[in-house]
């Protein structure tokens, strides 16, 4: 079948890291919880968890920076390495505590460490593929992460009431197999040549110059960081609104609802991604984002007008998803392929850093919205704020094939 041999011929690296990314993605259970744990295990209102996230995001910034330099500058593969062996040992020694304040700064320090390491992961894996062949690479690594969620949610829901040591417990040892993994496995690092690319010219290296010099060339880049941080901070609410509303809704049980609706939402995505993957693959990247956003306001609108009827909240998770897929399809190949390979590693650390930035802000106002308001009422700005930025992709489309002229010849 094309969906599975669509996934054929790349590189031996490619096939380790996205294996790496499967058995971390086992362990990652503890941080779709953290609203949960933050508002019932540690008991603060909505606007106190809404300062915690926020503060938790804003507080990477300078880490994001940090890992955008490495990955330009030092061994991408060791960056990894080295940064998810902090995350181990935070993970393990939440496990091994009370759960009190300290379990909360070690879960801000594992996962400043997995943001740091995200430029180098991303430049790796746009180093060692073809531009030809970024979506199936990163399709392909999207796929094998979530295939790794598939339970790891769920399993959280149940553990969260009695047994969230072993859940911390585990991460760590899944982020720490992953690492090992990658230091025996991934040995062959070395670029990909694009001689042949007629899109190359845009790739091309251009070591001496500044981030800045690159950017004023291609602001239609830094608007597409704007709408990726939109989209961002649209799709988030489902991990902060979503659950607010199933423990409103639902008491206690709204912990297990919200565990295995999001576990669907791993589902969805290893059963969708090489579908969609494959219905995409002649699309450009800013109409997949502009799918990405429509999807996930569809979804929402079910989530909303179903309020209280748990079947539907899947119904809404599966249209997400849906949404999530497109999305994630168009960002790093985006990005890769207008931007010079030696500035692959700052570009996406300074798009976390106004990603993260935007997403915690918002997150801050919602939750101050979300305190004072209705949720109906709450709901209706979540949506007229992903309505603008929908609007905001639909220029991006047509400005881009004006600017990228020679990455429309393939389409």
């Amino acid at each position: 079948m094309n969906l599975i041999s669509q996934y054929k011929g790349l590189r031996k690296e490619n096939y380790v890291l996205c294996f790496g990314r499967f058995v971390t993605a086992m362990g990652a259970m503890v941080r779709p919880m953290l609203t949960m744990i933050l508002s019932q295990k540690l008991g603060m209102n909505a606007v106190q968890v809404a300062w915690i996230t926020a503060l938790m995001g804003i507080l990477t910034i300078p880490a994001n920076l940090i890992g955008g330099k490495m990955a330009d500058r030092f061994n991408k593969k060791m960056n990894i390495v080295y940064l998810d062996m902090i995350s181990v040992i935070s993970y393990i020694i939440c496990g091994l505590i009370p759960l009190t304040t300290k379990s909360i700064v070690l879960m801000f320090i594992a996962s400043t460490c997995q943001n740091m390491e995200n430029p180098s992961y991303n430049s790796l894996t746009a180093d060692i593929t073809l531009s030809k062949d970024r979506e199936r690479g990163y399709s392909l690594q999207y796929l094998t992460a979530n295939l790794g969620g598939v339970m790891a949610s769920a399993v959280a829901g149940f553990m969260f009431r009695n047994y969230l040591w072993l859940a911390f417990l585990l991460s760590g040892i899944s982020i720490g197999t992953s690492s090992v993994l990658i230091y025996f496995f991934v040995q062959n690092i070395t670029p990909e040549k694009e001689e042949n690319d007629s899109n190359a010219i845009y790739q091309a290296e251009r070591h001496g110059e500044s981030l800045l010099t690159i950017l004023k060339e291609n602001r239609l880049v830094l608007l597409f960081i704007l709408i990726t941080s939109g989209y961002t901070a649209l799709y988030q609410m489902y991990n902060y609104l979503f659950p607010m509303d199933l423990i409103r809704l639902h008491g206690d049980t709204g912990a297990v609802i919200f565990g295995t609706v999001t576990s669907i939402n791993c589902f969805i995505v290893v059963l969708f991604t090489p579908f969609i993957t494959q219905i995409l693959k002649r699309s450009s990247e800013p109409k997949k984002t502009i799918y990405g956003f429509l999807l996930t306001l569809v979804g929402y609108v079910l989530f909303i007008l179903f309020s209280g009827h748990i079947p539907f909240y899947y119904a809404a998770m599966v249209v997400l998803t849906w949404g999530e897929i497109s999305y994630m399809l168009a960002e790093s190949p985006y990005m890769t392929r207008r931007i010079p390979s030696s500035h692959r590693g700052r570009i996406h650390g300074l798009m976390e850093i106004i990603r993260i930035g935007f997403m915690s802000l918002y997150q801050l106002l919602i939750g101050f919205i979300y305190k004072n308001h209705t949720p109906i009422f709450t709901w209706i700005i979540v949506l007229l704020t992903g309505v603008a930025f929908l609007l905001l992709a639909v220029i991006l489309t047509k400005e881009d094939k004006k600017r990228y002229k020679n990455l429309y010849r393939r389409l």
